[in-house]
C-alpha cells in the first residue's frame, strides 16, 4: 500500500459525492464500516447518501479544511442545497440551506472503515423556521 495516496483518494470520494454518484461510493468502503460505533455494511451506507440527496436533491458539499495524520482524516465540510422532504428531523420550507459538518474518518487499505460526523442540527433548524 506504499502508493496509496490519502489526499488523493479523500479528493475522489468528495468528488463522487457532488456528482451524487452513489454507485460508485462503495468504491471507497470497506464491507463493513465503524458508524458512530456500530457497524454498518456498505450497502447501509451507500442507502444513506441516497436519503440525504433524495431530501436535498441538489446537495453540494464544500471542504473548508482537511487534516491528515497517518491513516486518519478530519474535515470541516459545508453543506448546501434546498431540501424538499424532512431531514435530520426538520422539515423543508423552500428555503436553501447551509449545514456545516466536522467529520472524522479511518482509512485502511484504500477503504473507509470507520466514519464519524456531527452536524449543525440546530442551525439547520434556526434556517428552517424563518
Amino acid at each position: 500500500m506504499s502508493d496509496f495516496d490519502i489526499r488523493e483518494f479523500y479528493g475522489r470520494y468528495v468528488d463522487v459525492i457532488n456528482a451524487h454518484q452513489w454507485d460508485r461510493v462503495g468504491e471507497f468502503m470497506d464491507d463493513t464500516v465503524l458508524y458512530h460505533g456500530e457497524t454498518v455494511t456498505r450497502e447501509q451506507g451507500i442507502a444513506n447518501f441516497e436519503s440525504i440527496t433524495d431530501a436535498i436533491p441538489d446537495l453540494q458539499v464544500e471542504l473548508k479544511q482537511v487534516v491528515y495524520s497517518g491513516d486518519t482524516i478530519g474535515t470541516h465540510a459545508v453543506h448546501r442545497g434546498t431540501p424538499v422532504k424532512e431531514w435530520l428531523g426538520v422539515a423543508p420550507n423552500g428555503k436553501s440551506i447551509e449545514v456545516h459538518e466536522i467529520t472524522v474518518y479511518k482509512v485502511r487499505n484504500g477503504k473507509f472503515v470507520q466514519m464519524s460526523n456531527v452536524w449543525d442540527v440546530e442551525a439547520l433548524k434556526r434556517q428552517l423556521s424563518n
